[in-house]
């Protein structure tokens, strides 16, 4: 879990008690630095201070909120009501007020994550003769085996699993790439370069991958 804390005696201390209840941590003294380990590390949960040096808790939430759903448990000596319930509303998971019980904490800490488990997707995703199983990561087009690098892997899949819709490159590059306020759209068009190759179609040939110009790309089924 990560924790976005300013100070390094709260910190030390959430580390030691959280670590001998078999939680594995991190830290981040600041917002921005929160922000960008959330995107890099994907933790399992957030323990977020709202008094930062940088940006208030209560601005970085939203932005949490714009990359990831992990659980987020604001952990702050504000006892407001009406803030306590604005945070809720604006994405929160849970709200603690310090001082608290470590032990408290964890219990809530089980709670989010208990709440958080995803159904497990289906094993495999197809479309027309495009069969994709996440799980193996594997993709098969009319019955021959796909040879996709992770990363195209990735993009097909993400692609597949919402055919007929259109994706922006911006959302391409949050979502598969991980660079949510930032990154090349080149990086996106030589990928898809790549997957038309691979597939047996080009940008102005399609079968499976369509540009929809001035909007994104989506995957559907050849006619």
């Amino acid at each position: 879990m990560l924790i976005v804390e300013d100070d390094a005696t709260i910190r030390t201390a959430l580390v030691r008690a959280l670590g001998a209840r078999e939680h594995s941590t991190m830290t981040a003294p600041t917002a921005l630095e929160g922000l960008q380990s959330i995107v890099s590390h994907r933790p399992d949960v957030v323990l977020l201070d709202l008094g930062l040096p940088d940006l208030d808790g209560a601005t970085l939430l939203p932005m949490i909120r714009s990359v990831s759903d992990v659980p987020v448990i604001v952990v702050s000596a504000r006892d407001d009501g009406r803030d306590i319930v604005a945070l809720l509303d604006a994405g929160a998971d849970d709200y603690l007020v310090k001082p608290f019980a470590v032990d408290q904490l964890d219990a809530r800490i089980r709670a989010v994550l208990r709440r958080a488990e995803p159904e497990r997707p289906p094993a495999e995703v197809a479309v027309g003769g495009l069969v994709m199983d996440a799980r193996a990561r594997t993709a098969v087009l009319d019955g021959v085996a796909l040879e996709l690098s992770p990363k195209e892997f990735d993009l097909l899949l993400y692609l597949a699993e919402r055919a007929g819709e259109v994706v922006s490159k911006r959302e391409l590059l949050a979502k598969v790439w991980n660079q949510p306020y930032g990154g090349a759209d080149k990086t996106v068009d030589v990928h898809l370069h790549w997957l038309r190759k691979k597939l047996g179609e080009t940008a102005e040939h399609p079968r499976y991958v369509h540009r929809v110009r001035g909007v994104g790309v989506k995957v559907a089924s050849p006619p």
